[in-house]
């Protein structure tokens, strides 16, 4: 997470990249792949291969389990035939988590992970698209063809694809609010870095108090944000119950990168509508938060279910 704040100070795309490499492929994999599948896939994820998660489909976002790829058995391998979208990595990667339905009749019952790997026959990466922030990381489309799948290709067991993914997308929620609080950390530096030269009146502008005051405000907002994402990260080191501190950390940071990043576009005023300063970048990187790894609404519903339950 102190990885990826950092690099999102930057460059958020940079920062999701590993992102999803670590808390949804390999930490994945930690988790739900067999020996044999370690041993093979791991080492060449640490030293050469990038990683994709493959979940969402055109009309399976929010639905997550209203999977429409489908997984059959053939003797001694799966074949998949369906349509991903909205996969990170997906140009670069070389392998994909992918999830299909294995046994339409059981419901969300019969998802399935798989470990599919880019040469495998019938898979194939589709349209790439064009997006308003995080435009360094790729988002595509797949496209699974007959594509066939060894049978020890299996993540965990057959039928048992929902817990995976939950659990995994559990964990990469504190990935994203990590991503947040950079993004907002790098808009809010630049700011300030620009208001202590910008001058009006004869002075810098910080040095007016409504400009000390929205500055103050957003950096508080910041450190607030920031403990929430660390702590839902502390629980998950120590074995914690942690599903609702991650989703609170993402639906907080999400919003106030919104709202620190769009203030300090205005603190620059006519430069920071503009591509000559950074903080135009940082403001459209900051929106995907509310969107990719669950939306606010479905982070709500979370938060919503454990405090009833």
């Amino acid at each position: 997470m102190l990885a990826v704040e950092a690099l999102s100070q930057v460059d958020a795309s940079a920062a999701i990249l590993v992102d999803v490499q670590n808390t949804l492929v390999n930490n994945c994999l930690l988790r739900w792949a067999n020996d044999e599948q370690k041993g093979h896939y791991l080492p060449k994820l640490a030293a050469e291969w990038v990683g994709a998660y493959a979940l969402s489909e055109p009309g399976a976002g929010s639905d997550a389990f209203g999977l429409e790829t489908r997984a059959e058995r053939r003797g001694d391998r799966w074949v998949l035939n369906g349509r991903k979208l909205w996969i990170t990595n997906g140009a670069e990667a070389s392998l994909y988590v992918v999830f299909a339905n294995a046994d339409p009749a059981k419901g969300y019952k019969g998802i399935t992970a798989f470990v599919v790997e880019r040469s495998f026959k019938g898979f194939a990466v589709g349209k790439k698209e064009n997006k308003l922030g995080i435009r360094a990381s790729s988002t595509t489309e797949l496209i699974l063809d007959d594509c066939e799948v060894p049978a020890e290709n299996v993540l965990g067991d057959v039928g048992k694809g929902y817990k995976v993914s939950i659990e995994t997308l559990n964990e990469g929620r504190i990935g994203i609010g990590a991503q947040m609080i950079g993004v907002a950390a790098g808009a809010l530096a630049a700011a300030i870095a620009y208001g202590k030269e910008r001058k009006q009146f004869g002075k810098p502008i910080v040095d007016f108090q409504g400009v000390q005051f929205q500055l103050a405000q957003a950096a508080t907002e910041l450190e607030a944000a920031r403990l929430m994402v660390y702590n839902a990260a502390r629980l998950k080191d120590a074995g914690q119950p942690f599903t609702q501190q991650a989703a609170m950390a993402k639906l907080f940071s999400s919003q106030v990168a919104e709202r620190v990043t769009s203030l300090c576009v205005e603190l620059l005023g006519g430069y920071g509508y503009t591509k000559e300063y950074p903080v135009e970048k940082f403001y459209r990187d900051a929106k995907i938060g509310t969107i990719y790894e669950g939306t606010s609404n479905m982070q709500l519903q979370t938060i919503a279910k454990l405090l009833l339950k």
